[in-house]
């Protein structure tokens, strides 16, 4: 993120990560604090702290570090996706529940996936034509229609198990 940003404090990736990157891959805000200074100390970040005031630090990335990024970035993934979703989980084990529960679940997740989708579409607009973040919307696109599918599958469901 601060390759891409450019110099950054913690609480400036913490915004940053809750717009992009914090929709498809959610970690601890503390992380934002403490992993900065471990890159320090790996020589992947350099870090500048104010010497008054709040004493903030900001940080850069050093060329080992935009090094180590584009090999990380040069390596193909064979992991697969990795879908982490709470009402799947309930979904699983919804022959446990009552049916009113998983009708309501089901109504829930419509909901959320409009909203969600709604969001993305907004961000696509905003954005399109944007010079510098084309590349940043192909991960947008991919969302979009995960959460499609989502909303297509749980509309399924509640039509399924209304009655």
């Amino acid at each position: 993120m601060v390759a891409m940003r450019g110099p950054s404090t913690s609480y400036e990736l913490k915004r940053a990560v809750g717009h992009s990157v914090g929709y498809f891959w959610p970690f601890p805000h503390a992380q934002l604090y403490s992993e900065p200074k471990r890159l320090v100390e790996l020589g992947l970040l350099d870090v500048i702290a104010e010497e008054h005031g709040r004493r903030k630090q900001t940080y850069t990335i050093t060329e080992e570090g935009l090094s180590e990024l584009r090999l990380w970035l040069g390596e193909p993934t064979t992991e697969q996706l990795q879908v982490r979703d709470v009402a799947e989980l309930k979904l699983f084990f919804g022959e446990l529940a009552d049916a009113k529960d998983m009708l309501e679940l089901a109504r829930e997740q419509v909901r959320q996936h409009q909203q969600r989708i709604a969001v993305y579409e907004q961000m696509q607009l905003r954005f399109a034509g944007v010079p510098g973040v084309a590349t940043r919307m192909v991960p947008l696109r991919l969302g979009l229609q995960l959460e499609r599918a989502a909303l297509q599958f749980w509309v399924e469901f509640e039509a399924e198990n209304t009655g």
